[in-house]
């Protein structure tokens, strides 16, 4: 059996953006949208990952440890591996945000206009670069996942077309209190109802508030 194609600990702002404006190496999450996550940083989670703390427990640490549960495969833009656009430089040594050991520890699949080599770094992760499209990338995260999750990591435009082709089964967004004004929208446009989707779980976190929507129950 299949597992689930679904988008995990996806931080909003309270007016819907999923990244600040302007992002760049030195702000890859926008102006003002690292402040999305700080539901996400304190976290036990977050921090037996990258930190070096015991971290906290709680309705957020939940919601971030069901995140990373279950993964065989992930599915992510190219903006949320590389601040570069356009081909690959010949020399590129640019191999993510995250170091040596990136947290994910499965094939990552990562959406480009750009051929580039796959590549392994600790700890299990392999980067594959897909330019054939999100239903290839998705073909491709299935035949590697068998029957464990496949999550869609962002960035909001990625994740907006998996929506739009009906390919995501179920979305844990946290609603962050911060406003940003501008940047890139999750929501725009998008009927979700119409889509097919509900809401499943609303939960008041320590810093954000928890939202699971899935597909509709038919009867």
């Amino acid at each position: 059996m299949a597992g689930k194609v679904r988008v995990s600990s996806y931080a909003v702002s309270a007016d819907g953006f999923g990244a600040g404006p302007d992002q760049s190496l030195e702000t890859p999450l926008g102006v003002g949208g690292e402040g999305m996550h700080r539901w996400f940083f304190p976290t036990a989670t977050f921090q037996s990952m990258y930190g070096a703390g015991q971290g906290e427990t709680g309705v957020d640490d939940d919601f971030a440890r069901r995140g990373m549960a279950g993964l065989g495969a992930w599915i992510l833009g190219r903006n949320m591996f590389a601040h570069s656009r356009g081909p690959w430089p010949e020399d590129d040594k640019w191999k993510g945000w995250w170091g040596e050991e990136p947290p994910y520890r499965c094939p990552v699949f990562i959406l480009t206009h750009h051929a580039r080599p796959s590549f392994e770094m600790k700890g299990g992760t392999v980067f594959h670069f897909v330019t054939e499209g999100i239903e290839a990338a998705l073909e491709r995260a299935r035949a590697a996942a068998g029957d464990l999750d496949i999550r869609i990591g962002g960035g909001a435009e990625t994740i907006r077309q998996y929506l739009t082709a009906g390919l995501i089964d179920e979305m844990h967004i946290a609603v962050s209190p911060v406003l940003l004004g501008r940047g890139e929208p999750l929501w725009a446009g998008l009927d979700l109802l119409a889509l097919g989707y509900d809401i499943r779980e609303s939960m008041a976190g320590e810093r954000a508030t928890h939202l699971v929507i899935g597909r509709k129950e038919t009867v």
